[in-house]
């Protein structure tokens, strides 16, 4: 690798399960900023700074402080695994573009029970039969589903209202003080990959469950805000900052509730679904099961409940976790979503020499090194070869 190329543009990382995006982002830069690779970048940004103004100076938030800069172009939950877009330098310019593109993902729901997050990471806050959910429910339930859909977010979001994040007021037991209104949404594609029957799977719920207040509490605020799609406006989707940031909280922190997955320092930026949207028929909106006691494990009739494995290929702002939580409503159960993949996001995939695999970062940067530098050299290329093949359509006419 030549030491004077300044790497710049956009790659995939392959992110694990149990991290959020801004620890993915965090890990890289721990890697980057002291690498050969990325020296040239450092070394520019150094002379770069030198060459500022003291008013530019004194306005800079870390004065003392050059790495390298990164961003990503849209949150995983930590539940999740699957592409992560990351840019670098002047590639995370281009990260706003990764808000609108098409994504496409795999998730496994898990009917019988819901939670205050809509996945197997929050705690149960109702149970409901599951005996008659079959797969031909649930394939006749998805159609509801497709083409453009209102859908409304989770309440463990970091969407904010009245300037406080969603999940802020689940947390502390209240309800929000005005209606979480739906955003439109369009899914693409969606089809049923693998049913399980009960017993076949090794899906669990979550084994914490609300009781007393807290339950009640979480009852209100999943009634306010659970629907299936129906007309309405609006959608508002995400943008990441240069520090690996979003604006939409998909799952609770695995600890600090603050250290919102790259939900940190955000930049908003509004999106707009043209044409007509989708409003389900209010026969076939199946009553939640709200009121009754809880079940215990032993009361069960089956050892678990089925569960189904969905693929799907939708646009910005969509929640697989909604969806997760909706479809158990439409098949008059609840469901929770167990797992998730995001296989694409436009043009990158999860195909080995498109992705950059987590584990290369820890086998040291003679294994990573090689890799992001062809990625990165390959995205250049595509940019330059666009803005060409634009320029000479643009002299045609």
């Amino acid at each position: 690798m030549s030491g004077e190329k300044i790497l710049e543009g956009v790659f995939a990382v392959h992110k694990p399960q149990g991290v959020t995006s801004a620890d993915v982002i965090r890990t890289l830069q721990k890697h980057f900023n002291p690498s050969k690779t990325f020296k040239p970048w450092i070394d520019e940004e150094k002379a770069r700074r030198d060459r500022e103004s003291k008013f530019q100076k004194k306005r800079r938030r870390h004065p003392k402080r050059c790495e390298v800069k990164l961003g990503h172009g849209g949150t995983l939950d930590p539940l999740a695994t699957g592409v992560l877009v990351t840019g670098v330098g002047k590639g995370t310019k281009s990260l706003q573009d990764f808000l609108t593109c098409t994504k496409a993902y795999e998730t496994v729901v898990l009917f019988g029970a819901e939670t205050d997050s809509y996945d197997r990471l929050g705690k149960i806050v109702r149970r409901a039969p599951y005996e008659h959910v079959t797969r031909e429910a649930v394939e006749k339930a998805l159609e509801q589903f497709r083409g453009k859909i209102m859908q409304r977010p989770p309440i463990f979001s970091a969407l904010r209202v009245q300037g406080k994040k969603l999940y802020e007021y689940a947390r502390e037991g209240k309800m929000p003080p005005v209606e979480i209104k739906e955003r439109p949404v369009e899914v693409v594609s969606i089809d049923v990959v693998e049913w399980y029957e009960p017993g076949t799977h090794e899906f669990k719920w979550p084994e914490e469950e609300m009781t007393g207040d807290e339950k009640v509490v979480a009852e209100q605020l999943l009634d306010k805000v659970s629907s299936l799609p129906t007309a309405s406006e609006g959608e508002s989707a995400n943008q990441e900052s240069e520090a690996a940031t979003s604006n939409k909280r998909k799952s609770p922190p695995l600890a600090d509730p603050i250290q919102a997955e790259d939900q940190e320092a955000i930049k908003k930026q509004k999106v707009s679904e043209d044409g007509a949207t989708q409003t389900v028929a209010p026969e076939a909106v199946a009553e939640p099961v709200t009121k009754e006691a809880p079940t215990t494990h032993a009361e069960q009739p089956q050892p678990q409940p089925p569960a189904v494995k969905i693929s799907m290929t939708v646009t910005s702002g969509f929640y697989v976790r909604s969806l997760a939580h909706d479809l158990g409503k439409a098949v008059g159960s609840c469901g929770l979503m167990s797992e998730l993949v995001r296989s694409r996001q436009a043009d990158f995939d999860l195909q080995p020499d498109k992705i950059l695999e987590y584990k290369d970062l820890e086998a040291g940067e003679e294994v990573w090194g090689p890799k992001v530098q062809k990625f990165l050299e390959e995205w250049e290329t595509k940019r330059a070869n666009k803005a060409e093949a634009q320029a000479a359509e643009e002299a045609q006419q």
